[in-house]
């Protein structure tokens, strides 16, 4: 039975249990184990009900980490005829150094401007159906459609294009391989055609330039388009099929399962094209944790699509932090920097973890220390009661459990 006064002076939790205050409709306040003291001053209530423990941080944190947490709600949203995008990149979230993020949704019809980056695009559809377009170095095209769960990848340079299909159009997560990306900065097919000189336009497509006069004068960006027809019948005729599969449907993987939860891996084993981010998809039971471990290869760039959760970052030196997320939240997790995540409430939580590198890389702590002398391992930990030793290196399982049950007390 959780304490119902969790944030009162007279409480006491040594071993800093998580409490999920949204859920419980509780109001954090910065009392520890009878230290700390009420606030006085102005309030975002709300706020601090998102975040218990950065109000009253577990006793385990220590030293200053930079922030790691950030949520599209406090993304600038940009509205365009028939959608939307808001992103997260290091100018929100300046930890967001390797990965760059953004949020967008385009209804039926809807159209993300034919385009091109400097960056390579990943995604992720979150809900409905979209068609997507794109061509090789080659010159070979590729017409695909996506639904929840799918993947896309185009590599840096390669010119493609969205749409929003099914009943209610799509939306969906886009990642960009470096942090300093901006969709401000996205080459765009009207914008290169409003900025090329009429006559130039005219010698190179073997049109009159006065054709030219009906094009748009700027980006579309987003614009309301046609709903598109079956992929047969949308091939342009003679143009030669790419041989290149820029799409892929993560959730139809088969996923490691535990009584605890389900991950899913794509990246360049499953998903060759997408060479520069790979990714897991989480789904943790209430109650259940994704285990203590860190990622040997990148930055982990979080995205939760459901539940509440808690994260302490270890950065060494003495250094941790802990952070919460909630839907629509991001969070970031420097490269070899230990951690785990908590499911906090009620409801199970799913997320993403992306990675800005060709395979996806963790080491499991509870493995390591399993695949390591139990006479050294004991030591370590427990050389002032070698009886609490044996009962800890018995425990040890060297199978890699990603998502483990909560802790037996």
């Amino acid at each position: 039975m959780p304490d119902q006064k969790p944030f009162v002076k007279e409480h006491r939790d040594p071993h800093d249990h998580a409490v999920d205050s949204l859920g419980r409709k509780l109001q954090p306040e910065p009392w520890r184990n009878g230290e700390g003291a009420s606030i006085l001053g102005p309030r975002n209530w709300e706020r601090e009900m998102q975040d218990p423990d950065m109000l009253r941080p577990p006793s385990t944190d220590s030293g200053t980490l930079a922030n790691m947490k950030w949520s599209f709600a406090d993304s600038h949203m940009k509205i365009e005829e028939g959608g939307w995008a808001r992103q997260t990149t290091v100018r929100e979230l300046p930890t967001s150094i390797e990965l760059a993020g953004v949020n967008m949704r385009l209804e039926a019809g809807a159209i993300r401007e034919l385009h091109w980056h400097k960056e390579a695009e990943w995604a992720y559809m979150l809900e409905g159906s979209a068609r997507v377009t794109a061509l090789d170095t080659e010159g070979g095209n590729y017409l695909g459609d996506v639904e929840k769960g799918d993947l896309w990848y185009f590599p840096a340079g390669h010119p493609h294009s969205l749409q929003g299909t099914g009943e209610n159009g799509c939306e969906f997560l886009l990642i960009f391989d470096d942090g300093n990306f901006s969709e401000d900065s996205t080459f765009l097919l009207a914008d290169f055609i409003a900025h090329t000189p009429k006559a130039v336009l005219s010698k190179n497509f073997r049109l009159h330039p006065q054709l030219f006069e009906h094009c748009p004068p700027s980006e579309r960006y987003i614009f309301q388009g046609s709903i598109p027809d079956k992929i047969e019948r949308e091939n342009p005729p003679g143009v030669k099929m790419s041989k290149l599969r820029f799409t892929h449907k993560m959730l139809a993987q088969d996923p490691i399962k535990t009584e605890a939860g389900e991950v899913r891996i794509t990246d360049t084993r499953n998903f060759p094209i997408s060479q520069t981010v790979s990714a897991a998809h989480v789904t943790i039971k209430p109650g259940a944790i994704r285990e203590l471990h860190w990622h040997p290869n990148a930055d982990e760039w979080s995205f939760f699509i459901r539940g509440r959760a808690r994260v302490t970052i270890f950065a060494s030196s003495g250094i941790a932090r802990t952070f919460n997320y909630s839907p629509g939240d991001v969070g970031i997790v420097p490269k070899s920097m230990g951690h785990y995540v908590e499911n906090i409430g009620n409801d199970e939580v799913e997320m993403l973890e992306i990675f800005k590198a060709p395979k996806f890389e963790d080491f499991s702590l509870e493995q390591w220390l399993a695949a390591t002398p139990k006479r050294n391992v004991a030591e370590h930990l427990f050389q002032s009661n070698p009886r609490a030793g044996q009962k800890f290196v018995e425990q040890l399982s060297s199978q890699h459990t990603p998502v483990k049950s909560a802790s037996k007390l």
